[in-house]
């Protein structure tokens, strides 16, 4: 009867021994991959584009005594600036309200005197956001919002419809990057590179930051320049490196 017991002994053995072989095996492992050194690079690339869209913002003001007098006015002033953009070929889905109110206008007595404030009349604001994606037709638009009205502009971007290509070049340029600078870096301090531990990347779009626009009674044929609108990439790359 002890036979089978010194069976099962033996077996309980080997396999204590494999596991702990394997145990020592993958604890070599850690230490070897912890004990090699390791090189961080921060690769950077960009692309551009010339834009293919603007967006900015235009609206009315208006003044009056009284509050209705000063809505009605802003109101007809307003379906007026909205029908001239929708003649301009520019979508429904391009055109949204952005802002409207109604404000009181007061005028406060001098410092030092104690009358109340005095009240004057009422302002209302009301502004829409607008997207040309025709930018042929951008400076006839401009022209045509002050004919039908509008003083308030403001915000003036480019940018593009749709910016994937230009950011898969941006990424691409950065991991190059970041592998230019790890050789050039490794043969320095005469090591080797042997594998990729980490990479984190990282986009931005950059492009014409909005421009204030003042908006004039005389204006005709508005001239724009759209410039170029860039894209931006950012690496992090993390080598395990060892002696050469």
């Amino acid at each position: 009867m002890s036979f089978p017991v010194f069976r099962r002994s033996a077996l309980c053995g080997g396999l204590l021994a494999l596991a702990l072989s394997a145990s020592l095996g993958t604890v070599g492992a850690r230490a070897e991959d912890l004990s090699r050194a390791t090189l961080t690079v921060i690769g950077q690339g960009e692309a551009s584009a010339t834009p293919d869209m603007a967006s900015l913002s235009t609206g009315v003001l208006t003044v009056g005594k009284t509050a209705d007098e000063a809505l009605s006015s802003n109101s007809k002033s307003v379906a007026d600036v909205i029908a001239a953009i929708q003649a301009a070929g520019v979508e429904p889905r391009d055109l949204v309200t952005s802002g409207f109110s109604i404000q009181p206008q007061y005028v406060y007595p001098q410092q030092g005197q104690r009358e109340a404030p005095r009240l004057t009349g009422y302002e209302v604001r009301n502004t829409v956001n607008v997207k040309v994606r025709d930018l042929s037709k951008l400076g006839g638009l401009l022209d045509k919002l002050v004919q039908a009205g509008a003083n308030q502009a403001s915000g003036l971007s480019f940018s593009l419809q749709d910016p994937s290509a230009i950011e898969q070049q941006a990424r691409l340029a950065a991991v190059e990057d970041a592998k230019t600078q790890a050789q050039s870096l490794a043969e320095a301090a005469g090591l080797r590179l042997v594998r990729i531990r980490r990479i984190s990347p990282t986009h931005d779009m950059g492009g014409v930051a909005p421009a204030p626009m003042m908006m004039k009674a005389d204006a005709r044929a508005v001239p724009v320049q759209a410039g170029e609108t860039t894209a931006r990439a950012q690496v992090t790359i993390v080598y395990d490196a060892e002696p050469r």
